[in-house]
């Protein structure tokens, strides 16, 4: 009953957010329409209106739901709600804009679309606030709560015992301890007034006489006599058992500079996984897929005007049309990036006589004013043409249309540990430092960026990336 009362809650509630996603277009429609000063020349027919109004509606489903909307209340706090609201109603515009730009709907207004993410964002905040304070409210008097029953009475017991009383609003409600070995030595730690059921002989007896709702396994469980039927007769009583692990395992499971835990299975067996890689492995196959997609159409298009820059190497000097240099890929693994050759064809050697002039930190070697450079090149870099051939290296499953670039073997020699972590993501043919600054940050921020890419990466930030890129290539902001 519960489970279906929750479902029930959860459809209402994401009928909701898409009702609040119509009302606050046609309200921005109205107040840019008869309130404020402009035509709407995109939107003058109703056609059009009606278009928009579907695309925005279709658009924020998927981003309230990449966005996390409707995780439970109970297990977050107010704030993380909130971030969720604000990268949910972004996403949503980036979308919009984007699918508007590939339907080649034109001449509509900026400033209703900014009307639409002020309003959209302000009845998103006000309906959760009321709604995760309301039920915080009625769970801080015993409305709607969970019994949480915990096995264990020593100190992993009573961190967690504390843990749950330090947030009354989730609604979590201590039923009460059972000791997994003998009492003598272990009850003094616990906060007072929770309960000591007994040892742990009683634990069928609890979950049919009780109503509980939560098991938390807070004890060694190798101490703990027949633990697997003890769980097993949970799942069969259909209750959600937890683990708290011990104190040297959370250290591993929540140090800082872990990005992500999770439970997985290696070789069939059950592991604890830590990455500092993204793991939405929905988000991630869309991402491949938008690579092949984007990437396939992006050869079809551009055949053409491959073969115009084909011509111009070849009549500017002497040498192949493709310069194919081996780069470090994922984790390290080589491949041949092919790039529009730029550079007289004995570039390589000549390097070693410029070295001195090098006007990048770290191990990357660049030059404002590289002698080398031919002048078709110099063109194809501030254009930023000469990076369209790696098209072909997305097609190959090398690189990705959006990701750390991909450094040279003997640069990732010259590495620091800590940077050696750009690797774990796939290459790109852009990324978040070449629409930051691109020859204007030092090596070590270019690093950073790069690691700040792949602990925030979603594909609204792929989504950004790309149309920065674009900005960056109309305005020649080119190497």
């Amino acid at each position: 009953m519960l489970r279906e009362n929750s479902q029930f809650l959860t459809r209402l509630h994401k009928f909701l957010d898409l009702i609040f996603v119509v009302v606050s277009f046609v309200t921005a429609y109205q107040i840019k329409r008869n309130l404020l000063p402009g035509e709407l020349k995109g939107l003058a027919t109703r056609p059009n209106y009606y278009l928009i109004t579907f695309l925005a509606v279709i658009v924020a489903s998927f981003a309230f739901r990449l966005a996390g909307f409707y995780e439970p209340y109970r297990k977050q706090r107010f704030h993380q709600i909130a971030l969720k609201v604000f990268k949910a109603v972004f996403g949503t515009l980036a979308g919009l804009v984007f699918v508007l730009y590939l339907l080649h709907v034109e001449g509509v207004s900026r400033l209703l679309f900014l009307l639409f993410a002020i309003i959209l964002l302000v009845l998103l905040l006000l309906s959760k606030s009321v709604a995760y304070y309301t039920l915080a409210y009625y769970r801080s008097r015993d409305y709607n709560t969970r019994n949480v029953l915990i096995v264990g009475t020593g100190d992993r017991a009573r961190r967690m015992i504390k843990a749950i009383q330090r947030t009354p609003e989730s609604g979590y409600r201590i039923l009460g301890c059972l000791d997994p070995g003998t009492l003598q030595h272990t009850t003094s730690n616990l906060p007072p007034g929770v309960r000591i059921y007994g040892p742990l002989d009683s634990f069928s007896s609890i979950l049919t006489d009780h109503v509980v709702d939560e098991i938390i396994f807070a004890a060694d469980l190798d101490a703990i006599d027949a633990v697997h039927e003890h769980i097993q007769f949970a799942e069969q009583l259909g209750i959600n058992v937890r683990i708290m692990p011990d104190f040297q395992l959370q250290k591993i499971m929540y140090r800082p500079e872990t990005a992500r835990v999770f439970m997985d299975q290696f070789a069939g067996m059950p592991t604890i996984a830590l990455s500092t890689v993204p793991q939405r492995k929905g988000e991630l196959l869309v991402k491949a897929f938008m690579d092949y997609v984007l990437a396939g159409a992006g050869m079809i298009v551009l055949a053409p005007f491959f073969i115009v820059i084909a011509l111009a190497i070849k009549a500017g000097s002497p040498g192949p049309v493709f310069f194919i240099q081996e780069r470090s890929g994922l984790y390290g693994r080589t491949f041949r990036m092919i790039k529009f050759r730029t550079m007289v064809k004995n570039a390589e050697e000549l390097k070693k006589d410029l070295i001195r002039e090098n006007e990048v930190d770290g191990p990357v070697f660049k030059i404002a004013n590289d002698p080398r450079v031919t002048p078709i090149g110099r063109f194809l870099r501030k254009t930023s043409f000469d990076e369209l051939p790696q098209l072909i290296n997305v097609l190959k499953g090398e690189m990705s249309l959006v990701g750390p670039r991909p450094p040279i073997p003997s640069e990732v020699k010259r590495y620091a540990p800590w940077q050696r972590r750009r690797l774990s993501m796939k290459p790109g043919m852009t990324c978040i430092w070449q629409v930051s600054g691109r020859n204007n940050i030092d090596f070590d921020t270019w690093m950073r960026l790069d690691l700040e890419y792949i602990d925030n990466w979603s594909l609204f930030l792929d989504l950004k990336i790309l149309l920065l890129t674009v900005r960056e290539v109309v305005s020649l902001n080119g190497k």
